[in-house]
């Protein structure tokens, strides 16, 4: 038997707690795979074969102690801006289409999850698998194929999240189980209340009035706990505190941006602050630009807004300026777009990197790669030998500077303006070394890399905190028929 996680709304937890059960169940020696058959996210992940997924069903992998298979999150939305997304299937893009031309794909699209889904429980035997946003969306359920329609073709038991953290926590959990299907309604085997502040054992009086009114029982009561996973979307964005550290790094908020993960590891020693355009850049010690589904639109916001602006003045007051992905396409003399990302013309970029980029054909270079950091002024020329994985379009030229890594990207001079394609960068820790050493030292600081402890497998971390306040004994007996 196998699972479905659903939740009363978006950013409740489910991918939290999907990554629990895979670890905790391969613990106990039990083979099992994440699945999401559809999910939209502009943070995605690059398999060891090209396939492009949402990077929360690759964390759930890693919990799961697999390699990220294309299956694992079959259809992946993209959000290009006015109401049209890239649709990726089993990795590679399908085409661009608005929410109402996608609706009419439902139906072959849910076919493609099914097939997914059922190929992984072939191979590992079970899934736990996740739904998207509330389950309990009416208006939705004859095409929501990542919640219902998906729950009547796999008909696996169902286990419901709620987020105590945002209050109503009754109405959430009570209204989702009313509005349900009585098809589905009849498969909740039991709810876990997510996110509770302060002593669980507070919330026990709210457990049996949950129970005693919707006659579910609740497995546990989790807590809010900080154990540093990648975020799923830009709903996380909301949730990240800068602190005060020394440093302060000024990762430029796009509309569109994409895969903000890069920087995460960068948030343990220095205070990353996400900027508006438009927003000051006064006082940053780094400014990075990162990816973006739309690299013309975004690029015209900056300089619509004076962030571009902004940026080249850092740049002459000696500021350190890195663009990843988009961002590094963005940093260059000039893109021309012949329809692929935008509408078709010629965009001067910041000319902060002697390079052109075009957008000529709808395909995407999708693969993990390594490469070699050039030695080239005074950050580039400490990372060594890195590795990550490239997601984009467009083909890019340089015609004057430098390659930043063996094969790839573009640096300035004197080495304080950095472009790459490469994702991941700043989960090396040698990069995250090279670019903080640099930093602190501007300020007669010393940089302090991380202890062993901060390298520990958040993973078990994970399991240990679900093992402690949920009951499984349910859970686990499901995968053991």
């Amino acid at each position: 038997m196998s699972l479905l996680v659903l939740g009363t709304a978006s950013h409740v937890g489910k991918s939290t707690v999907v990554a629990a059960l895979c670890r905790v169940l391969s613990n106990r020696g039990i083979r099992v795979a994440p699945f999401k058959s559809q999910n939209m996210s502009l943070n995605s992940y690059v398999t060891r074969e090209g396939a492009e997924i949402g990077i929360a069903q690759a964390m759930q992998a890693f919990a799961a102690r697999l390699e990220p298979d294309a299956d694992m999150n079959p259809i992946l939305l993209k959000p290009k801006g006015e109401m049209v997304s890239q649709v990726v299937v089993r990795g590679r893009p399908w085409k661009d289409l608005s929410i109402s031309e996608y609706y009419r794909e439902t139906d072959e699209l849910l076919s493609v999850a099914v097939a997914s889904a059922r190929r992984l429980i072939k191979e590992y035997g079970h899934i736990v698998a996740e739904g998207a946003g509330g389950a309990a969306e009416l208006n939705l359920y004859s095409r929501d194929i990542a919640n219902i329609r998906i729950e009547r073709e796999l008909c696996l038991p169902v286990l419901l999240v709620a987020d105590i953290e945002r209050g109503g926590v009754f109405a959430q959990v009570y209204g989702t189980l009313t509005l349900l299907p009585e098809d589905i309604r009849s498969r909740i085997m039991g709810i876990i209340i997510n996110k509770f502040r302060g002593d669980p054992a507070l919330f026990s009086d709210g457990v049996k009035m949950i129970e005693n009114l919707c006659g579910v029982p609740v497995l546990g009561v989790l807590p809010v706990f900080s154990i540093p996973l990648p975020s799923e979307d830009s709903l996380s964005l909301g949730d990240k505190q800068s602190g005060s550290l020394p440093v302060k790094i000024a990762v430029i908020r796009l509309p569109r941006i994409s895969n903000f993960t890069d920087f995460e590891r960068l948030e343990r020693h220095a205070a990353v602050h996400y900027v508006n355009p438009g927003a000051p850049l006064d006082g940053y010690d780094c400014i990075i630009i990162p990816g973006t589904k739309n690299t013309v639109e975004d690029l015209l916001m900056l300089q619509s807004s004076g962030t571009a602006a902004g940026i080249i003045l850092a740049r002459e007051q000696g500021i350190p300026v890195i663009g990843i992905c988009g961002g590094y396409q963005m940093l260059g003399k000039e893109i021309i777009d012949e329809g692929i990302e935008s509408c078709r013309g010629r965009y001067a970029g910041l000319g902060l990197l002697r390079v052109t980029t075009r957008f000529s054909r709808y395909e995407k270079v999708t693969e993990q790669v390594q490469r070699t950091a050039r030695s080239a002024g005074p950050i580039l020329s400490h990372m060594g030998l890195v590795k990550g994985y490239e997601i984009h379009m467009g083909e890019t030229e340089r015609a004057g500077d430098d390659e930043a890594f063996s094969g790839e990207g573009a640096v300035s001079p004197d080495g304080m303006v950095i472009g790459t394609y490469l994702h991941g960068l700043f989960e090396n820790p040698p990069a995250v070394h090279a670019l903080l050493s640099y930093l602190y030292s501007r300020k007669g600081l010393v940089f302090q890399p991380d202890s062993p402890d901060d390298d520990r497998d958040a993973y078990e971390d994970l399991a240990a905190e679900f093992e402690r306040h949920i009951r499984l004994d349910p859970i686990i007996a499901l995968f053991c028929d």
